[in-house]
């Protein structure tokens, strides 16, 4: 099985925003090949069409002259803060479903083959209430084959899903992942992949094993197309670099996460180094050196596994 070190763009922020920076620091300094680029940079909602089209030109120019490869589009942050798919009204959820749209013809007009997103969170009131919730998940899935069907006839080659840490955000357990996995890929036009973020899991759903990153790994290692990468601790999601500070105060160790991989049956896995700091210093001073010193450091590892 390859195993495939690249960066998630969650590092670009506010600091680096032009294309033409991002991608010589990426090219240049972190020496990667595989990207995967975050939503935030350009909304599909919030940043206009015209602006939207003439962005993914420079950025797939751009890609090409370094020979990057972006492997897919993610959701950011932003789309984290709303409900998306799972919205209890239904002219939100509608244009949820647009910024599902917008999203997958930028990923083509990057020339990425992959797009894929978290699906959405419930409200506290739709929690609680199961007619509601059932509502919500079938429509969620129909929305779905809407989705993949616009995938692929833009010509995506696969759809991606994440999930999170609340039990609003639909999946957050280890079962309920396995669940969604098998009815999205039921409804859908093209292969459904999961991404797993080990930073993520559902600390009060009751089963140890939906706190432990490396459960989640063993458990759906054969569904597992993406992984994000961070250095963390128990008490939420940090989104640290793999530094040596980090390392010493962190729960995630690579080289278990590799003898886990190794099992996997796809014939390649994609990690991403998905690191997070705040935009203002000294973050904007320190942050290529950490993730260049990560990248080194992962590198090694991942070799001695290949």
């Amino acid at each position: 099985m390859a195993v495939n070190l690249g960066i998630n763009l969650s590092f670009v922020g506010t600091r680096f925003t032009e294309p033409e920076e991002w991608t010589r620091i990426v090219a240049e300094e972190f020496r990667v090949k595989y990207v995967q680029f975050f939503s935030d940079l350009m909304d599909p909602i919030i940043c206009p069409p015209d602006v939207r089209e003439k962005t993914c030109k420079r950025i797939r120019q751009l890609c090409n002259n370094y020979g990057l490869i972006i492997h897919s589009n993610f959701s950011g942050t932003i789309p984290h803060c709303l409900n998306l798919l799972l919205h209890p009204d239904k002219k939100m959820r509608e244009v949820a479903v647009k910024w599902f749209e917008n999203g997958i013809e930028d990923t083509v007009r990057m020339g990425s083959k992959g797009y894929g997103s978290f699906l959405g969170a419930l409200t506290r009131k739709s929690l609680f209430d199961q007619d509601k919730m059932r509502s919500l998940i079938d429509e969620t899935l129909k929305n779905w084959k809407h989705i993949s069907t616009v995938a692929k006839e833009k010509g995506l080659e696969f759809l991606l899903f994440e999930p999170m840490s609340s039990e609003r955000e639909i999946p957050s357990t280890i079962e309920q992942t396995k669940w969604w996995y098998q009815k999205l890929n039921e409804v859908s036009e093209l292969p459904v992949h999961l991404l797993v973020d080990v930073g993520h899991g559902n600390v009060n759903s009751g089963n140890k094993k939906d706190a432990d990153p490396y459960a989640w790994l063993e458990e759906l290692k054969d569904k597992i197309l993406v992984v994000h990468l961070q250095q963390t601790d128990r008490s939420s999601s940090k989104h640290w670099p793999f530094i040596p500070a980090y390392n010493e105060r962190g729960i995630i160790d690579p080289q278990r996460i590799m003898s886990i991989l190794s099992k996997n049956k796809k014939k390649e896995v994609f990690l991403f180094l998905e690191v997070m700091y705040p935009p203002f210093e000294p973050a904007d001073k320190l942050i290529v050196e950490h993730i260049k010193t990560s990248i080194t450091y992962l590198k090694e590892i991942i070799d001695n596994y290949q």
